[in-house]
């Protein structure tokens, strides 16, 4: 299913990206403050959706670049990954851990497992989405 109006065409290409960058701060400010992998991850889905009903699956996976099964693979593999330090501590599996990385002069940037489980929960909704809609899609042809 491709749309023809030149409307819907302007908006998803002026949609898209702001879509994408609120996904991103939804999915940082999520363990914090309301947001996260699950809800970043239904945005930039959309934004996704969006750009293929304007254009059509095939011109969004060209844009996607990468399959979107991947990003349903390395998402369940992060969010995997995630639980490793803490049973390597010796603690309950989902306990959170942090750690300091050092940046150029005295700053350092804070991660954690909390935020490693969140990318991966946010590939794994982009992924699980954009399989479903653009298998949809290609069934409705």
């Amino acid at each position: 299913m491709k749309s023809n109006t030149l409307i819907l065409h302007t908006a998803a290409l002026f949609i898209m990206p702001l879509q994408l960058m609120f996904s991103v701060f939804l999915l940082l400010r999520g363990h914090d403050d309301p947001g996260g992998g699950f809800i970043g991850g239904l945005v930039a889905a959309s934004a996704f959706v969006i750009h293929a009903f304007a254009f059509g699956q095939d011109a969004t996976r060209r844009v996607m670049r990468i399959w979107p099964g991947d990003f349903l693979a390395v998402g369940l593999l992060l969010a995997l990954a995630s639980t490793i330090p803490a049973l390597l501590a010796g603690d309950p599996m989902l306990t959170a851990h942090w750690w300091e990385i050092p940046l150029p002069g005295d700053d350092y940037f804070k991660m954690s497992s909390v935020l490693v489980f969140d990318v991966g929960v946010y590939l794994a909704v982009l992924g699980t989405l954009s399989i479903i809609v653009i298998g949809l899609m290609e069934a409705e042809e």
